[in-house]
């Protein structure tokens, strides 16, 4: 029974991700109206299923290590009731943030959940130092390499068109977009679906192809049933922005986040995302300060939140 309710926590946690993260890498195609709402989540959810599937194919090769291991010892991370309790209150801190309408990182959620699990469980033997290099240093450095960068590419490329008054093609510059915000949304799938499945490779019933799968099904129906508020958010209210805007910071995103995936770094979706359209916006002076002071706290509070609810929750499970 108690491996039955992790498999049905990691599908919530898989549901969850997907309402706060599917719309990530197409926010700037319903910001710029460079398409609908409705045709960019579809599109985000395809593109994320297409690299769920990839790496099914992958299988053992793409699985990725389970986070609680390097901050609890591996008897308390390999445990049925750790699992259970960090997938019900990682899932649990994504579904508040996403009802409020605020783009969260699933990563920092889930170290919260673990921490907070393994201070009950071990107290303070819990590996703090590791949390410099899994939550705070990307937490400060991130955001502040795709602001400036965002910005950055902007301002290059509104010069380089009013220099040489270049007349930019529509519908190339709105392919290129799509293929971006695509890219993204493949990257995201492929590099989070793992990360999901580590939660529940101690069941031996399942195969992980088949974990894979079915964990990829529960994003793609959170992205589409659960997305509006965290859409809005995103494209509407951090700042407005035009065709050559919603590029540069999709530019900046996908560059970021597969460049850090390819070295390894513990670089969120999140944060780059939302920072690059932020740093367009500074730009173009349209971005709303208040709005991503909000959006930062939550990423602050992502942590501790998280470490509450996980906590509390072992203890339950602990009887």
């Amino acid at each position: 029974m108690l491996l039955i309710n992790l498999f049905l926590a990691t599908l919530f946690l898989a549901y969850c991700n997907g309402g706060n993260d599917n719309f990530k890498g197409v926010a700037t195609l319903f910001s710029s109206r460079t398409c609908s709402y409705q045709t960019a989540i579809l599109w985000s959810t395809f593109t994320t299923f297409a690299g769920a599937v990839t790496a099914t194919f992958l299988g053992n090769t793409s699985i990725k290590i389970f986070l609680g291991k390097g901050l609890v010892p591996n008897t308390i991370a390999n445990a049925p009731e750790f699992h259970l309790a960090v997938a019900i209150a990682a899932g649990l801190t994504v579904l508040i943030a996403t009802f409020m309408g605020f783009p969260i990182s699933t990563t920092h959620s889930l170290i919260g959940a673990i921490v907070g699990a393994g201070l009950i469980a071990i107290g303070l033997k819990v590996n703090f130092a590791a949390l410099v290099g899994s939550f705070i240093l990307p937490l400060l450095v991130s955001p502040v390499i795709a602001i400036l960068l965002g910005g950055l590419i902007y301002s290059v490329s509104t010069y380089i068109n009013y220099k040489y008054n270049l007349i930019i093609n529509r519908k190339i510059a709105d392919t290129c977009h799509f293929i971006s915000a695509g890219i993204i949304s493949f990257a995201r799938g492929f590099n989070y679906t793992p990360k999901v499945v580590s939660l529940i490779l101690i069941i031996e019933y399942f195969s992980i192809q088949g974990a894979m799968i079915t964990v990829a099904i529960a994003m793609a129906l959170g992205g589409l049933l659960n997305s509006q508020k965290v859409a809005i958010t995103m494209s509407e209210k951090i700042t407005s922005m035009n065709h050559t805007q919603g590029l540069s910071a999709n530019v900046v995103t996908g560059l970021l986040y597969i460049t850090s995936n390819y070295f390894g770094l513990p670089v969120s979706i999140t944060h780059l995302s939302v920072a690059s359209i932020f740093g367009v916006g500074l730009i173009g002076k349209k971005s709303n300060i208040r709005v991503f002071y909000q959006i930062f706290l939550s990423w602050i509070l992502t942590l501790p939140t998280a470490a509450v609810i996980g906590g509390i929750t072992y203890r339950l499970l602990q009887g």
